[in-house]
């Protein structure tokens, strides 16, 4: 069967689908241990968080059509074209609005976490692994900003929540089942093709983040020093 007959066309990759739900998960929990004062274990899903922030910047340049950053950041007149758009076609991968969503909420996340691995409690006593590279009123200063970006990115979730719905229960957009099975159905006339990725660029990419996690968490002092 060719592309053009094929009834659905392969739209995410697994790498963008795994970051998709693992983040919601590990969102989740960092809110949920930062309540409760659980502090190990929010550690543990901010370097989780980290390593998943690192991989998808890396697979937004490396990764497949859909999941690089050139293919759904678009500039104004990509977004007045679409806004005033009556096609209903989906979109191959992000629509030029859904792919700001995902660039603004990469960016909270980000901050929040980079400010969480400096952060300082008010005692003194929990601390991020980079918070003995800053003074102390510095590290009070990470933890304050931990805390407001760490907001923010609830209200950029809630938009990007909001979206999805609309798109999902008002505009007839299936969102939410291409995220789980990576295809989405094939409408008339639609020549998207399916997506590829290079498992090595994969690997190597896993490689790399997994090194620049484990050498955050230590606190930059690999080999002890």
């Amino acid at each position: 069967m060719t592309t053009s007959q094929a009834k659905t066309v392969r739209v995410w990759d697994p790498f963008v689908r795994v970051f998709h739900w693992s983040l919601i998960t590990l969102f989740a929990l960092a809110w949920w241990t930062g309540e409760h004062h659980a502090m190990d274990r929010h550690r543990q899903a901010g370097y989780a968080i980290l390593a998943l922030l690192l991989f998808r910047v890396f697979w937004g340049f490396a990764g497949s059509r859909t999941a690089r950053f050139a293919q759904f950041l678009k500039g104004p007149a990509a977004i007045r074209a679409y806004l005033a758009s009556t096609d209903d076609a989906p979109s191959d991968g992000h629509n030029p609005l859904g792919g700001w969503s995902v660039a603004a909420l990469l960016m909270v996340l980000l901050l929040t976490t980079i400010a969480g691995l400096y952060a300082v409690d008010i005692d003194g006593i929990e601390s991020g692994p980079l918070a003995d590279w800053v003074s102390f009123d510095q590290g009070r200063l990470a933890a304050e900003w931990h805390e407001r970006v760490f907001k923010g990115a609830l209200a950029v979730i809630g938009l990007h929540v909001l979206a999805i719905g609309y798109y999902q229960t008002l505009n007839g957009h299936d969102l939410i089942g291409p995220m789980i099975t990576g295809k989405r159905a094939r409408g008339a006339g639609d020549a998207a093709r399916d997506v590829h990725w290079s498992p090595v660029l994969a690997l190597g990419g896993l490689a790399g983040v997994a090194a620049v996690t484990w050498a955050v968490m230590t606190g930059f002092r690999i080999f002890g020093g």
